[in-house]
């Protein structure tokens, strides 16, 4: 399991580098149908516990945030959501009256999808949009992706403390604070070299990247425990089997989202 994990990651890294430093649409596309998969994940999650969300409506009020969010501004991404939100409500009323049990929950549901994975995983594209922000994008998610790794490596070597014995039994407080302190080196020293490959004229700042890589690390683990409150309560593994090894879209970028957010408001405050 673990060797297959390492294999992904190392074939992945160079694509989803290249996609960063592509940016524009090709980035927006590529992390739309990441969010696009991870909302079917969603719907798909329900369903097996005998709920109706719309996986249409996921999907696509999924997609079309992250799209708006490149192509306009925040102003219409709240416009697609007021849209969403009522065609959510008008689906599941029309569900209803088919004979669906349970539509007020899958009205909640359906929505949630929406909001979560749409709105706040658009959050991805806007940290790419941010100025460097192909650089801020390389910063923020490898300080949690090497978080996580200490967190699992340490863990397993001398966690004794459980974080969330429910949610997720194997995570241990020394992990996550090991995780923690990962997090803002990494910070710290991606930010210190991508300045050295940008020059002076860039917005990075080495202290802005530990407080990023700090803040990131010590919440964007309750994205992934989020997921895990749903998986657990569903009674199921994965979401998916998307990648070998890693499961599917959504067990994937469960921090990811999480981390998007807190880094692009973190980033355009102390920037600013």
């Amino acid at each position: 399991m673990l060797r297959e994990r390492i294999l992904v990651v190392i074939l992945l890294i160079p694509i989803l580098a290249w996609i960063v430093a592509t940016g524009g649409w090709a980035f927006t596309v590529v992390m739309t149908m990441i969010l696009g998969l991870a909302a079917r994940e969603y719907g798909l999650l329900f369903r097996r516990a005998h709920f109706k969300p719309s996986t249409p409506l996921l999907v696509v009020g999924t997609a079309s945030m992250g799209l708006v969010r490149f192509a306009g501004s925040f102003d219409d991404s709240g416009l697609i959501l007021a849209i969403m939100t009522l065609l959510v409500m008008t689906w599941h009323l029309v569900d209803y009256e088919k004979g669906a049990e349970r539509s007020g929950s899958d009205f909640g549901i359906t929505l949630s999808g929406v909001v979560y994975l749409g709105w706040m995983g658009a959050y991805l594209i806007s940290l790419r949009e941010l100025p460097d922000g192909r650089w801020w994008f390389l910063i923020v998610m490898p300080a949690v992706w090497l978080a996580d790794s200490a967190a699992y490596i340490v863990g397993n070597w001398i966690g004794r403390h459980r974080l969330s014995p429910r949610l997720s039994p194997n995570k241990s407080w020394e992990g996550y604070i090991a995780g923690i302190i990962f997090g803002g080196i990494a910070g710290f020293g991606f930010t210190h070299l991508w300045m050295i490959g940008t020059g002076a004229t860039s917005s990075l700042d080495a202290k802005i990247g530990l407080v990023v890589g700090l803040l990131v690390s010590t919440f964007a683990p309750l994205g992934d425990l989020g997921i895990s409150m749903i998986k657990r309560e569903l009674d199921v593994k994965d979401t998916g089997n998307l990648l070998p090894g890693h499961g599917g879209a959504l067990d994937r970028i469960d921090s990811w989202i999480w981390a998007a957010a807190i880094g692009y408001y973190a980033i355009y405050w102390l920037t600013s």
